[in-house]
């Protein structure tokens, strides 16, 4: 069994040394979270189903599909062989799979297979990891959602309802053991960036054949005050704020970050 990773004293912000895992961190906004907070001195481990091969140096990744029990309980026990304690956890897994034709014809194993990726994940491995955090009386845990938990938008209804019970979950977990020194927020994406999103807004914009999905997303986009997709670096910043020292009076919140798509007050 290989020695645990050593750890520094915590420095600006609270970052250089702290031990993090981050799931579904292969691409999108789980890859920028991950070359952030290495960047920022963590020492961070990503994980999912398949190693990108394009991670920073510094990121640690180990290969696990979380869709399933066992995979969660053994990406703990990897994860904690790599690092001791884990003193943060982003949990950033996710994906929908948009019922064929509409909500009716979404089928059991639609649903079953978007809550196991989806929402179990995350209370598989915040089960694992608190016993250590509130053993050591700290520790930080974040729960990406997404705005569609709040506003429903385009096919996906599984996607967003098993976001909305995430968030739920995230906020009774928060209540009950910010006492006990562990901080529990979520973040709620709107629209991000990633190549086909891009792929498809360049398309449309430059009078590409239409398409249905190039079409949802030009009225989505059309939709945000601020005009574009947010980008994963962006999230990434937020989340890096959030398990820092500077957001040590912080927890049971939700942030959004969509460019002002969700107008309710």
């Amino acid at each position: 069994m290989p020695e645990p990773i050593m750890t520094t004293a915590h420095e600006s912000g609270g970052l250089r040394g702290r031990r993090v895992l981050v799931t579904g961190g292969s691409k999108g906004i789980g890859r920028a979270v991950a070359s952030r907070l290495a960047a920022a001195g963590a020492t961070v481990v990503a994980t999912a189903r398949k190693d990108p091969g394009n991670l920073p140096t510094a990121v640690h990744f180990i290969s696990a599909d979380l869709s399933t029990a066992d995979g969660c309980a053994e990406l703990v026990t990897a994860a904690t062989d790599l690092l001791g304690d884990i003193d943060v956890l982003i949990n950033n897994v996710g994906a929908g799979t948009p019922p064929p034709d509409g909500l009716l014809s979404a089928s059991d194993d639609i649903w079953e297979r978007t809550l196991q990726l989806n929402l179990l994940p995350s209370v598989r491995l915040d089960r694992a990891v608190l016993p250590d955090m509130i053993a050591g009386g700290s520790g930080v845990i974040i729960h990406v959602t997404s705005v569609g938990a709040h506003l429903p938008i385009g096919p996906d209804a599984p996607y967003q309802a098993a976001k909305a019970a995430l968030s739920t979950y995230s906020k009774a977990l928060a209540n009950e053991f910010a006492g006990r020194g562990v901080r529990v927020n979520r973040i709620s994406p709107g629209l991000i960036a990633n190549d086909a999103i891009s792929a498809m807004l360049a398309q449309s914009a430059h009078g590409a054949p239409d398409d249905p999905t190039a079409q949802m997303l030009e009225k989505w986009v059309g939709g945000i005050p601020l005009g574009r997709p947010g980008q994963p670096a962006e999230v990434a910043d937020l989340v890096t704020f959030l398990v820092s020292d500077q957001a040590a009076w912080i927890t049971g919140s939700d942030f959004r970050i969509d460019g002002g798509s969700f107008q309710a007050v």
